[in-house]
């Protein structure tokens, strides 16, 4: 699987290269994502926009890695979907269970809202 990173201040934009993500590279997906968490900016941003198709596994892959993130006090967002990669998704029903926006921007508005949910939860804590 084909990456694109970019690293941000709170945030890594990661960006598959692929125009098409099947099962086979599920275990690459993991590979690559998943040591972000071991890093000082654990936070992620799927960046999609030059995926045009994906298959089920891929999808499911996506959700158990968008729980890890959340499990590890992480950020994963997705962005930037193809109409045909949104559809699908909804036909699967995981549209709504994936946390997904439009835009870049978006994600980084989610990341943000996010730490602070948890800063405010780790005070709560306390």
């Amino acid at each position: 699987m084909n990456v694109k990173i970019d690293t941000k201040e709170r945030f890594h934009v990661i960006t598959p290269l692929n125009t098409d993500l099947t099962e086979t590279m599920a275990e690459a997906m993991d590979a690559v994502l998943i040591p972000f968490l071991n890093t000082d900016i654990k936070n992620l941003v799927l960046n999609m926009d030059q995926v045009k198709t994906m298959d089920e596994a891929i999808a499911h892959k996506l959700l158990q890695i968008q729980q890890t993130f959340y499990a590890g006090d992480a950020s994963f967002v997705l962005c930037g979907l193809a109409k045909e990669v949104e559809s699908y998704l909804d036909s699967i029903e995981l549209l709504d269970i994936l946390n997904i926006t439009p835009t870049e921007s978006e994600a980084w508005d989610i990341v943000q809202m996010e730490e602070i949910e948890r800063e405010l939860f780790d005070d709560d804590v306390l």
